[in-house]
């Protein structure tokens, strides 16, 4: 697996794997970020490929100081099972 990668200029998270790309959706307010929608091809499903994608994009929320809507059902579900995180929610 590589890198999660953030591509500011299509609002999303990427993590490539295999040839496939998983990606986190979002848009930026000011200093919140709200995570849309996760997308992860059905190819690598139960890989744990979203989980890795949730962490490393969380990482770098954290890193650059962020906050965080998380306003889809993975991410907040992934949150609830990792409370070390649920300081980044507004």
């Amino acid at each position: 697996m590589s890198a999660v990668v953030n591509n500011k200029a299509h609002h999303r998270f990427e993590l490539e794997v295999d040839g496939h790309l998983a990606t986190e959706h979002y848009k930026l307010d000011g200093n919140v970020i709200t995570f849309e929608h996760t997308e992860v091809p059905t190819e690598l499903g139960g890989k744990g490929v979203g989980s890795r994608l949730v962490q490393g994009a969380l990482d770098q929320v954290r890193a650059a100081g962020l906050k965080l809507i998380p306003q889809c059902p993975f991410v907040k579900a992934w949150i609830g099972k990792h409370p070390d995180y649920q300081d980044l929610v507004v």
